[in-house]
């Protein structure tokens, strides 16, 4: 029987963390993240855990403190957000070459500056290749369902990557939603014991961790990053099938949302999901055949499934809260356009930026959209595909 509860997003990672009860957690506060450290040292202050909890001077220090105990053989967390995850960069690099499978729990908000405390995907997007395996949560439910998977996935043999479990900062955060949690023995057992095969602290096995890697022999580690990654989809499909099972919550690498019929969609992440299935039952009422695909999975890509899914629209949209600053779009349109393009499939495409630094986005926004996307079908033809919603424009 699961365990009916009201949970906020954050108080929905710190329980997962406390039902997994990991060796370390190194963390430093920072909003809106701070309250998920904060209720794990409840727990540890209580006894419920038996968790070393490191209270660090930074979050680079968080990172570097997850790395040691991980290379030492022990099972690492933690969470940070925004200019947190900045202050990481350099260690969230290593973390992955090292291939340490440390969870991370990433609450999204917008990256300085100008300074901004609220939500848009600027903060992922910046380590979007940086060697991680990112899980996108639309709300505090699959937050945490994310975060009991996340070490199943990340220390698989074939894998052995870091992981983050990304949700919006403030709107899921700090939102009480009703959850089902797992009971606690289900949940150790179905994580496991972390039995690392190569550790420092293994007698057994005289290893060096973090050597300098020159030009001999950094491309064929990087290629054996890269291939861990591509191992990470398989391992994903089969975690989330075992997870179904137990649970009855099926998760797959993205939702599609009323997309069996559907003629225009919109592709997006995280919690914009939720006012977007709003605007798709609106609209369906009205006999318009709207659909969204929903991205959970963002690192590995999954580009053949999501041309797959797409192919059969007539017009899409892709909607990035952050702005590459590139000049032609978003992260996720480009890798939506790529998949579409290498897998020979052609439907007219647009980008809309949206949501910086916590701008609010109605259901007005994303039936505008849906209306754009008609105007598309009607006419046959893409007149700018980088664009805007939300945002004030000089006169």
């Amino acid at each position: 029987m699961s365990i009916r509860e009201r949970l906020s997003g954050n108080e929905a990672a710190a329980t997962a963390m406390r039902q997994i009860n990991p060796d370390v957690v190194a963390a430093f506060p920072i909003t809106p993240s701070t309250e998920i450290p904060q209720y794990f040292s409840t727990f540890v202050s209580n006894g419920t855990v038996d968790t070393e909890f490191v209270a660090v001077e930074s979050e680079h220090s968080a990172m570097s403190a997850c790395i040691g105990a991980e290379a030492a053989g022990a099972r690492a967390m933690t969470a940070t957000s925004a200019n947190g995850l900045s202050l990481m960069w350099e260690m969230i690099y290593i973390a992955s070459s090292m291939r340490l499978p440390i969870v991370m729990s990433l609450v999204n908000r917008a990256v300085s500056g100008p300074l901004n405390i609220h939500n848009d995907h600027s903060d992922a997007m910046g380590v979007r290749d940086a060697g991680w395996i990112m899980l996108f949560s639309e709300n505090n439910q699959e937050a945490y369902d994310n975060l009991i998977m996340a070490h199943r996935i990340a220390e698989n043999k074939d894998v052995l990557l870091p992981l983050m479990v990304c949700q919006d900062g403030f709107i899921t955060s700090h939102s009480i939603e009703n959850i089902e949690l797992i009971e606690d023995e289900k949940v150790k057992e179905f994580v496991g014991k972390y039995k690392p095969e190569h550790y420092l602290l293994n007698d057994k096995e005289k290893i060096a961790m973090g050597p300098l890697d020159v030009q001999t022999y950094l491309f064929e580690h990087k290629y054996q990053q890269a291939n861990a990654m591509r191992n990470a989809k398989k391992v994903i499909a089969e975690v989330s099938e075992e997870f179904e099972k137990m649970t009855g919550r099926k998760y797959s690498f993205f939702e599609e949302y009323k997309m069996e019929d559907a003629e225009i969609v919109i592709v997006c992440m995280n919690s914009t999901a939720g006012t977007t299935k709003y605007v798709v039952d609106s609209l369906r009422e009205k006999g318009v055949k709207a659909g969204l695909l929903k991205v959970r999975m963002f690192r590995p890509f999954p580009a053949e499934e999501i041309a797959k899914a797409l192919s059969k629209a007539k017009a899409v949209a892709v909607l990035d809260k952050s702005d590459s600053v590139n000049g032609v779009g978003g992260a996720l349109y480009t890798d939506v356009t790529s998949a579409m393009y290498v897998n020979g499939v052609n439907v007219p495409m647009v980008n809309y930026i949206y949501g910086i630094g916590g701008r609010d986005t109605t259901s007005y926004d994303i039936e505008g959209v849906y209306n754009d996307l008609m105007e598309i079908v009607k006419s046959g033809k893409v007149d700018n595909p980088y664009r805007y919603f939300g945002v004030r424009r000089e006169k």
